[in-house]
């Protein structure tokens, strides 16, 4: 099993989303996050200097069996690219062991 992890624009959710679910990706935790970017500058706005270095976005926490592993990248990846800086971040590590809490299985079959 895997962890896809991936810190995407909040605009290019809805995309990311329904993406993911074309691939047959239907469980997913996802969460709002603020983090620091690259860029240094700051905007102004009717005379107010506004910091863009705290960027928002959208945490998605994805456990798939390996054989989705690919399929959710590459469902993250052509959903959520606009080619600008910041669209965001993809990690991908390994589960030891899942369990379904209902029932007391575990393995693969916990994310079916």
């Amino acid at each position: 099993m895997k962890k896809v992890e991936a810190i995407i624009r909040k605009s290019k959710f809805s995309a990311v989303k329904a993406a993911l679910h074309e691939v047959g990706i239907n469980f997913f935790s996802y969460w709002d996050v603020t983090g620091q970017g690259n860029e240094k500058e700051g905007h102004v706005y009717r005379g107010v200097s506004y910091s863009t270095s705290d960027i928002q976005r959208r945490y998605l926490s994805i456990v798939v069996n390996d054989e989705f592993k690919d399929a959710a990248i590459k469902a993250i990846l052509e959903s959520g690219a606009t080619g600008e800086v910041g669209d965001g971040k993809i990690f991908v590590s390994n589960i030891e062991e899942a369990y379904r809490i209902r029932t007391g299985e575990k393995g693969g079959q916990t994310l079916n």
